[in-house]
């Protein structure tokens, strides 16, 4: 069994190190048990330092020049080849434990596929708040958080991977697909809620809440359409860092 994580990575220079030493660390669940692993960074069209720390912490590093979630992601699965991929974003820290909880999960052989609960580092009040709602959220609908995924590598590729028309809630999108394939699979979605996923909370300073309210908005007022325009989905690609 091989054991491939994909980091999707723009402009993460600041905390690309930190996230591969936690990955490294956490791997150890799968090697103690005789798997095979690989870490792939996607180095989604950064400008500053970040394929190279990657390189430096041992990463195997690949380019995606169209700056889009999506694209990384499915380009970093393109190189991949393990098994299964676990995605971890480049501002998201897994534990051993975590790794553990999905090791198990495979070994069972009923589960296609899942995801973990977060948590955000130095997030309180209407941060935790967000969190919370969106724990509950992705528990009971088993959709799955971007800052954790890990699925069946052969299934992925026979969904066609993550949508590239969308420059946000892919992972949503990937998650309903992903449940629909489980039902016919006979296998289930699992959300893993402890240990959770601790993934950095800069996005709720960088952003007011006037912004995430009109993006809200605008996502209601389209039914999702403006998902499918960059212009529209800054939070993710203006650069804030």
């Amino acid at each position: 069994m091989k054991i491939s994580v994909i980091l999707p990575a723009y402009n993460e220079e600041k905390l690309i190190d930190t996230a591969l030493k936690a990955v490294g660390l956490a791997l150890g669940a799968f090697s103690a048990a005789g798997w095979q692993t690989e870490v792939i960074v996607c180095d989604n069209a950064s400008t500053d330092a970040t394929a190279v720390i990657a390189r430096r912490a041992g990463a195997r590093v690949v380019h995606e020049p169209i700056n889009q979630i999506s694209r990384a992601r499915n380009r970093g699965a393109a190189a991949a080849n393990g098994d299964w991929l676990i995605f971890v974003d480049a501002d998201s820290f897994p534990t051993r434990v975590l790794f553990e909880r999905v090791r198990e999960m495979i070994e069972s052989g009923n589960v296609i596929g899942g995801g973990a609960l977060v948590t955000l580092a130095g997030g309180g009040g209407i941060p935790w708040l967000m969190a919370q709602f969106w724990n509950v959220l992705s528990y009971t609908a088993r959709w799955m958080a971007g800052s954790f995924i890990f699925c069946e590598t052969s299934v992925f590729q026979d969904l066609g991977g993550f949508d590239q028309t969308l420059f946000a809630s892919e992972e949503i999108d990937f998650s309903r697909r992903l449940k629909r394939r489980a039902h016919l699979d006979g296998r289930r979605i699992r959300i893993i809620g402890r240990p959770r996923l601790h993934t950095s909370g800069r996005k709720v300073h960088l952003y007011s809440y006037g912004e995430y309210a009109r993006l809200l908005w605008h996502t209601v007022r389209t039914r999702g359409g403006c998902l499918r325009r960059r212009e529209s989905c800054a939070i993710w690609y203006d650069g804030r860092r």
